[in-house]
């Protein structure tokens, strides 16, 4: 294994020289796009969307941004996407799409299905290759490098449905993973392939012994819980007690900073954390180094990226686009600005909008962080209250000692006319209220319309506290947990109602 480690570590050193020799600028889009057009310009949406006018223009982008609108999963499902799944060929992308991702989106939502072509599935791969050559700059030793990687994902056993197959994204990459990486990643494919997070769960903590893990992949809840099982079972100081070469956390999906103190209780050595953006629609961006914020985007890798600034002009107070074609390019975009991303990718899907708002922190380098979601805002009195301000908020108030836990979910009370929090507590005897009016006046300093909002008709905030586990026993209830399943920050209303009525059901209704 020391001789396999020393090539890996080299491999992966002669890949982080020839990504930091290639500079990837706005060429490498327009390449891109011009790319998939001529792939879809004999496909059903190329020939209604006139794609051989738009490669002929001299300002191709305009012209394809003039004729193809922007939608989001519902309009493209009923208007094209609904075939393509029933098998018909050359619908959005051409041939026959084989594989669908299933995503669950938020939580109630019912599932999507994402298609993935071949040719996504080389993105993948290549972004996978890429993110993997970054380790170089971490200086790991060979041991590291000997180790295997696990995937903390949902089930790789996929469901034959007519004439294609669907199930969790990392199940299709695991049916197309290369011969040489699947016997240095984690777990077996009898593990993944267990549909039930919790047999899962109980199956990796017991062949955890048996492995040499140095990195863990996947969302922050999942991981650490498993991390945490881990050490309660088998009664160990720290996760390096078993897993020694465990250098390495490669996360996403939520923000992560509320799980760092968790995940800091389970470990005795550095661990890096390499932020990532990888979705059912695509691998869009990665974290370059632990030392630098924000995730550069994969300019060259088979999609084209949109961005329309998340503000009045663009979008109504319910978070609904006004202007189905005005969007920027990644060449147009300035710093510190909230975008809806909209992606047109290899895999037929076309000026899509994901729903996740992104922010620019280094125009050069082409950095992001994901800053909050269209649909997750709130906006009761004019407040405008983002994912981002309310993430900024708890960490400010979690600086200087631990109150609240990670997790956490918030409605809007529009009797009341105020916001209704939720929280599970670090302790029992911490007093709500001081809580609530210390997170009502960060919140007046971190956005002026919130403010302005509390001053003259947003009501004081209401909280609940919790008892530890009941999130994730919501989730259970729903049948949503593990894999990309995420608790929504802020509830939509047929949200709420769920949320409201689990509460009731379990004895938790009693407000503060």
């Amino acid at each position: 294994m020391k001789v396999i480690g020393r090539l890996i570590k080299k491999t992966t050193e002669i890949g982080f020289k020839r990504i930091n020799r290639k500079q990837v600028s706005y060429q490498h889009q327009l390449s891109t796009l011009n790319e998939l057009l001529i792939r879809a310009q004999n496909t059903e949406f190329g020939f209604f969307h006139d794609f051989k006018s738009s490669l002929r223009s001299k300002d191709s982008v305009s012209q394809f941004q003039s004729k193809v609108p922007i939608v989001d999963y519902e309009e493209f499902h009923s208007k094209w996407l609904n075939r393509t799944i029933s098998g018909i060929p050359d619908i959005t992308w051409r041939g026959k799409t084989k594989y669908f991702a299933l995503s669950s989106g938020t939580t109630g939502s019912p599932s999507k299905r994402i298609p993935v072509t071949i040719e996504m599935i080389r993105s993948f791969q290549r972004s996978s290759i890429r993110q993997y050559a970054i380790l170089h700059a971490l200086d790991l030793d060979e041991a590291f490098f000997s180790s295997s990687g696990l995937a903390v994902g949902g089930s790789s056993k996929l469901k034959k449905v007519g004439t294609h197959y669907e199930g969790d994204l990392s199940g299709i990459l695991k049916k197309h993973a290369s011969i040489f990486v699947k016997p240095i990643t984690k777990p077996s494919p009898s593990i993944s392939s267990i549909p039930d997070w919790n047999d899962k769960l109980n199956a990796m903590v017991e062949k955890a012994p048996q492995w040499n893990i140095g990195i863990v992949a996947g969302i922050p809840s999942w991981c650490i819980m498993l991390l945490e099982r881990i050490v309660e079972r088998y009664s160990l100081n720290s996760i390096h007690d078993i897993w020694p070469n465990f250098r390495v956390y490669v996360h996403g999906g939520v923000y992560m900073d509320p799980y760092k103190d968790r995940l800091k209780k389970v470990c005795s050595k550095e661990v890096f954390l390499l932020d990532t953006y990888l979705a059912s629609e695509g691998y869009f961006a990665f974290q370059t180094s632990p030392d630098e914020p924000g995730m550069k985007l994969l300019l060259n890798n088979g999609i084209f990226f949109e961005f329309i600034p998340f503000d009045s002009r663009y979008f109504d107070e319910e978070g609904e686009l006004k202007n189905k074609h005005r969007a920027l390019t990644v060449s147009e975009i300035k710093e510190g600005v909230d975008y809806a991303l909209v992606i047109s990718t290899n895999a037929g899907l076309w000026r899509y909008m994901i729903g996740d708002l992104v922010r620019f922190i280094d125009i050069r380098e082409h950095r992001v962080i994901i800053s909050g979601r269209i649909k997750q805002f709130l906006s009761l009195c004019g407040e405008h209250l983002s994912l981002d301000n309310i993430n900024q908020a708890l960490n400010i108030l979690n600086s200087s000692e631990p109150l609240v836990e990670a997790e956490f979910t918030i409605a809007v009370d529009k009797e009341g006319q105020c916001h209704h929090w939720f929280f599970e507590l670090s302790q029992s005897n911490i007093d709500k209220e001081a809580i609530l009016n210390q997170l009502d006046s960060i919140l007046n300093q971190l956005n002026d319309d919130y403010y302005s909002a509390r001053k003259y008709n947003l009501k004081t905030p209401k909280i609940t506290a919790l008892p530890k586990g009941t999130i994730y026993a919501f989730m259970k209830s729903l049948q949503k947990i593990g894999a990309q399943n995420k608790m929504p920050r802020v509830l939509n209303d047929e949200q709420a109602k769920q949320w409201y009525a689990f509460l009731k059901h379990a004895g938790l209704t009693n407000e503060s």
